[in-house]
């Protein structure tokens, strides 16, 4: 045998390894995604007073939708709505006026406050904007989320629960019209929220998602604000760790709230999922390395080119895309949506499997136009031009 073949024959046994245990990931998901959805929601004891805090920035596709889902809660206690941007001319106010012509009723505060106090331009903002909350209770919340009108009664009730010192919601992807949005939403819902799911039932997982951060404000007090996070990156899985060291819990209820996906083009799209999967490798990197096994497809058509193409290699690779179009149905299922777009799904597994590998050749992100490095501990810091 010589040694490019042995070499050959190395690799086709590790990715068929990788493809068999990504497979048995792959089912153990299917199985725990339903689960999670079936437990119940929790009711408040009391409707306490909640400012809700949206920072703004651009008007987004279907800004005025998103924010309108928040204005439209069965939550009959008072509710702040605090919006902030950090330019006075940003197109997104337009829409913040639209929405008090539609909702007259809704108590909305806006700050509009240039000042930065690091590289997070989001906390700086709601720093910015903080001064102006008037209750105690804050549900902080992006702006590209929408929401069911249970939504904040349900919030607020797994809040009152024993414990309890944060809330945050796992999220489902929900796509902008277009080709390039439609795919990004496969990466949210058959790899990041099974993900989740599986890691949190084997506890392995310790999540806490900016889309959704609801806490008290002596809970925030606790943790020392929130400037202590103007450099991180992923400062909602600060936040949430933060929360938990003071010996209080982050809980995550039964459902899921939506999450734009706006990316127009490929590039956007890759740059947004490098982005995201190069965080985690910072913060995170045994999960990171462990995420592997959710390609079990990728896995199999690499054993399928590098034992050239045995009919084993054929027929784990068969097996690598049911287990992924199971989990697909299963996690439809779960969140109540409609089967579409069968075939996008290995496009994506394979597009998802080279931003996975692009993710350990670096650690500079772009975001919102700027590049920054990330350290070990998940801080930014300007790139500079190499």
């Amino acid at each position: 045998m010589s040694a490019a073949h042995l070499v050959a024959v190395t690799l086709a046994c590790a990715c068929a390894a990788g493809a068999v245990f990504g497979i048995g990931y792959t089912v153990l998901a299917g199985a725990l995604i339903g689960r999670f959805f079936e437990r119940a929601v929790s009711e408040p004891s009391e409707f306490v007073p909640v400012t809700i805090v949206k920072p703004l920035h651009g008007n987004e596709w279907a800004l005025l939708d998103n924010l309108s889902s928040f204005c439209r809660q069965d939550y009959p206690g008072p509710v702040q709505f605090l919006f902030g941007v950090h330019d006075s001319a940003d197109p997104a106010l337009q829409t913040v006026d639209e929405l008090r012509r539609l909702y007259p009723e809704a108590h909305i505060t806006v700050v509009a406050d240039a000042r930065l106090y690091g590289p997070n331009r989001k906390i700086s903002n709601i720093l910015n904007m903080l001064p102006q909350a008037q209750h105690d209770v804050f549900v902080f919340a992006d702006s590209d989320v929408s929401v069911e009108p249970d939504y904040l009664r349900n919030v607020i009730g797994e809040l009152q629960k024993p414990g309890v010192g944060l809330v945050t919601c796992a999220y489902r992807g929900q796509p902008d019209p277009g080709f390039w949005p439609r795919l990004s939403a496969k990466a949210t819902n058959y790899q990041f929220l099974p993900g989740v799911v599986t890691g949190l039932a084997l506890g392995l997982a310790r999540p806490c998602f900016g889309q959704t951060i609801a806490m008290r404000r002596d809970t925030l007090e606790k943790i020392g604000g929130l400037t202590p996070f103007v450099r991180h990156l992923a400062e909602d899985h600060a936040i949430g760790e933060a929360v938990r060291m003071t010996g209080e819990k982050v809980a995550i209820p039964p459902f899921t709230i939506s999450h734009a996906c706006v990316e127009a083009s490929a590039a956007q799209l890759i740059a947004h999922e490098l982005r995201w999967s190069r965080t985690i490798r910072r913060i995170d990197p045994l999960g990171h390395l462990g995420s592997a096994l959710i390609h079990p497809f990728a896995f199999a058509l690499l054993a399928l080119v590098f034992s050239g193409g045995g009919w084993w290699a054929w027929s784990l690779a068969l097996a690598a895309m049911c287990a992924r179009l199971a989990l697909k149905l299963l996690s439809d299922r779960a969140l109540k949506q409609a089967h579409r777009d069968l075939w996008l799904l290995p496009l994506w597994d394979i597009v998802s499997f080279a931003i996975f590998v692009a993710s350990f050749c670096s650690s500079r992100v772009i975001w919102r136009g700027f590049s920054f490095n990330v350290d070990g501990d998940g801080l930014l810091s300007a790139a500079q031009d190499e």
